[in-house]
């Protein structure tokens, strides 16, 4: 198997049931043979109507769909744990034709037999605002199929093509008119939600479909969290095609064509908590409602099946009591949403659009859009390119997906009334939080002996000095193991070295910092939030005026900042928190009879939470330049990288050999060896990659 992941082919899986594998694969198992046992469409409503393109629908959980056929599909890549779940490995003979299958598949071009392809309706608070019916735009669910062990997989294709759920990819132009200037602001739909202005729409019409670049980055990152031990769905393939749709990439009014492409996901379910909010009346700002108001029939249903289904040990618990059933459940997907944002925060990822239909109410991470792992540690990063409020920024996850599941308790009542919801909400969701957090973040630092008080601030010291210094927030933790309590002065200053390398340096600093509005926008903004604050909060907040001014007094002070006067500083800032760590080690010494255990023990439980590998905007960049140029080797390449995060990679040079093997043209090769040539997968992005911009 490492021989066939090496030669850069990919490998359709076979499927290999919990009984008589082999004598099924005889019987002409392939795809095909895949078990699926529908149970969401016999437990919950499906609308009458089948198909057809976007329209309310009321009454239901799931409107019946078929997928759209591409043009030529090919499979990018393919991840086989996660195939597994299905029963699915790789086969043993005939792997072109295994491939082929594959992207006929996995593209929706052909339906397994047993699959019911449905979109699921749901609603959801999108940047604070209630949007109304969402529900699966892009995405379809095939039905659920039965694992090797009898556990059972929800399979979706996203990017299949179009639904009664599909919306417009649209960007709303605001023109507000002040005496001299004429300001004008893009911002996507959700954004603009409560907006008692004239809006102009700009755009391409609903298409069901997603592109290359945005399949390429959730099928990486889908695996990459699973590896991390991070809650999430996972991604089983990426096949893309011939067909194009026109995207405007960055609502700046430059369009471009770009490639269909599909990825299979794979979860226990992908309901989530906007799916209970299609019975809100309607809401009291935007005026909007759910499609099933009235209906608590179906929430009704849908909490039996929730609750029987994925959390079986509740429903027994509480079979004659649904209000103490439906308040046990409300506490354990608060504690799971808890334990998975502080899981988020202790590896730096930002999920980007932290809505309401984007929460899965079994405590996954889903719908990966505009994520991000943190490079330079700042706490108000802001990975999602087209946040302009930064309601999403990193600092602010944990506070926002609370109010989330505060809107998820609304949309149970009555069947858990409110009181009882909050009060769970309020001692329940920080606590877990906080606990989980700081248990995680003592064993990225090693402390494996002791639980101390003093720890939350040698923690917060910690990111401080990151922010101080523009630390690179995975390298810092993975350095931080080879760190020895017994030191001499001269290896001291050699790890110091180390450290500070991973430290931005003063054009970085520059980049990060440099003003974002043009002076006389600012000059108008500042006027504007003193003569007219109603309009000015349309447009703007305090909070980021104020973030625009330190942000040209830090680019000022920079301007005069020399690399040695930055290193001498960082040097400092270290040297500081290294010997509060030295201290609290020497604490975990004194408390051990065998120190030389300890400390294998303290680098084992490190390396196995520190991340060496994360998926860095500029490597899935990388990837997504080659394969958009014809050389999928490189998605490939990440893949293989990603499902060990903690080890040290392979050379991965026979993969390119492979893909040659395979007649890749001259122009794809030169590509993937441009890409290969650039620097090493843990390293700190490159200056270029500040650029990058994720909408």
């Amino acid at each position: 198997m490492a021989a066939l992941l090496r030669s850069g082919r990919c490998f359709l899986p076979r499927l290999l049931p919990a009984a008589s594998g082999r004598a099924m694969q005889r019987a002409g198992g392939w795809l095909g043979a895949l078990r699926f046992d529908n149970l969401a469409l016999r437990s919950l409503p499906v609308d009458a109507e089948e198909g057809g393109g976007p329209r309310a629908v009321p009454g239901a959980c799931f409107a019946r769909v078929r997928p759209s056929p591409l043009h030529n599909p090919q499979l990018v890549a393919m991840s086989l744990p996660a195939l597994a779940l299905l029963g699915l490995e790789a086969p043993e003979a005939d792997p072109a034709a295994a491939e082929a299958e594959a992207a006929l598949y996995f593209s929706g071009n052909r339906v397994p037999a047993g699959a019911e392809p449905a979109a699921h309706c749901y609603c959801g608070h999108q940047f604070g605002s209630f949007a109304g019916q969402l529900g699966d735009g892009a995405a379809m669910y095939l039905g659920e199929v039965l694992g090797p062990r009898g556990e059972r997989w929800e399979i979706q294709l996203k990017g299949a093509g179009i639904t009664p759920f599909s919306r417009s990819v649209e960007v709303k132009e605001i023109t507000v008119k002040i005496p001299d200037m004429v300001l004008v602001f893009q911002m996507c739909p959700e954004q603009v939600l409560c907006l008692p202005v004239a809006l102009e729409v700009l755009g391409t019409q609903a298409d069901g479909r997603k592109v290359l670049r945005s399949s390429i980055r959730e099928f990486l990152c889908s695996e990459a969290m699973f590896h991390l031990g991070i809650p999430t769905t996972r991604a089983g393939t990426c096949v893309t095609s011939d067909s194009k749709v026109i995207r405007d990439i960055f609502y700046d009014g430059n369009p471009k064509k770009e490639r269909c492409t599909v990825v299979l996901r794979i979860a226990s379910t992908f309901i989530r908590f906007g799916s209970f909010e299609i019975f809100k009346p309607p809401d009291e700002y935007t005026g909007r409602k759910g499609p099933s108001v009235n209906r608590n029939d179906i929430r009704i249903q849908m909490l039996d099946y929730v609750i029987s289904t994925f959390y079986p040990e509740i429903q027994e618990a509480y079979s004659d009591n649904s209000v103490q059933r439906n308040a046990a459940f409300f506490k354990e997907i608060t504690r799971r949403t808890a334990r998975l944002v502080a899981e988020w925060q202790c590896v730096g990822f930002c999920h980007g659009v932290l809505n309401t239909d984007n929460m899965s109410i079994v405590g996954l991470t889903i719908d990966y859009g505009p994520f991000g792992f943190m490079d330079r540690y700042d706490p108000e990063h802001v990975c999602n390119g087209s946040d302009n409020t930064g309601r999403y920024a990193y600092n602010k996850q944990p506070e926002i997906c609370k109010w989330n599941l505060g809107k998820l308790a609304e949309a149970l009542v009555p069947e858990l009334p409110l009181e009882i919801s909050e009060l769970i909400l309020e001692e329940e969701y920080d606590a877990e939080f906080e606990k989980h957090y700081l248990q995680k973040m003592r064993k990225k630092l090693g402390l494996i002996q002791l639980e101390l008080e003093e720890d939350s601030k040698l923690v917060s010291e910690l990111l401080e000095t990151m922010h101080l210094t523009g630390g690179d927030f995975t390298n810092i933790f993975y350095l931080l193991s080879s760190f020895s309590v017994d030191t001499d002065s001269s290896k001291f200053e050699d790890f110091l070295e180390e450290l500070t390398s991973q430290c931005a340096s003063v054009e970085e600093l520059k980049v990060a910092f440099k003003p974002q509005m043009d002076p006389r926008q600012l000059s108008m903004m500042l006027m504007l939030a003193q003569s007219n604050p109603q309009l000015f909060a349309l447009i703007g907040t305090k909070a980021n005026i104020n973030k625009e001014l330190e942000r040209i007094d830090q680019f000022s002070k920079l301007q005069q900042l020399t690399a040695a006067d930055l290193l001498s500083r960082n040097k400092k800032h270290w040297k500081e928190w290294l010997e509060k760590y030295r201290v609290r080690l020497q604490k975990e010494i004194e408390s051990v009879g065998d120190a030389d255990a300890w400390n294998t023990d303290r680098v084992k439980v490190m390396n196995s939470n520190n991340p060496k590998y994360i998926l860095r905007n500029y490597i899935a960049q990388n990837a997504i330049e080659a394969a958009e140029n014809g050389d999928f080797s490189e998605v490939r390449n990440v893949l293989k990288l990603l499902e060990h995060p903690f080890q040290e990679a392979e050379d991965f040079r026979e993969v390119k050999e492979g893909a040659e093997e395979e007649g890749a043209t001259a122009a794809a090769a030169a590509c993937a060896e441009e890409t290969r040539s650039r620097l090493p997968y843990c390293s700190k992005p490159p200056l270029w990659a500040s650029e990058l911009c994720v909408t």
